[in-house]
């Protein structure tokens, strides 16, 4: 972590949503990604909704967003309990490095265990090494293969 700096991770409530779109915006640029504005508002409104699975956490450091997990959990046909599904991680670059990552992780699996899940899991792309790197102190690829279908338009 950086030298004196404090970091806290919490759960993103409404007043964090000029910082989340901000954080976004990082995220999907490091894919070269663009979405429809729309598919924004609606991710946004499904983290506030206290009804749909898809939760928000917020990596603060010195009260500054640096970072966030995008996660839900959901039953599986190969265990009793839920998994945990870590969607999206994003670190700010100028963070990186500093454990924001790790201690987003660590959250996510302190939650898993808190709400009884059985696993935690979650994809990258082959080529995002530095991610990587992190993800198998964590854990190893379990060796799937993802595939994925457009289904509309």
């Amino acid at each position: 972590m950086m030298a004196g700096a404090e970091l806290t991770i919490r759960d993103a409530e409404s007043r964090d949503e000029t910082a989340w779109r901000a954080l976004w915006a990082e995220f999907l640029a490091f894919y070269d990604k663009a979405l429809p504005e729309a598919v924004n508002d609606r991710t946004w409104a499904r983290i506030l909704d206290p009804g749909h699975p898809m939760s928000l956490r917020l990596a603060e450091v010195d009260g500054v967003p640096v970072g966030f997990s995008l996660w839900q959990t959901h039953d599986s046909s190969w265990v009793a309990t839920p998994d945990l599904y870590l969607e999206d991680l994003f670190v700010t670059p100028a963070a990186r490095g500093h454990g924001v990552g790790r201690a987003l992780i660590a959250d996510l699996v302190a939650i898993g265990k808190a709400r009884g899940c059985a696993r935690i899991y979650w994809m990258t792309e082959e080529t995002n090494a530095a991610a990587r790197k992190l993800y198998d102190a964590f854990a190893a690829p379990d060796g799937h293969i993802r595939y994925r279908a457009a289904l509309a338009p």
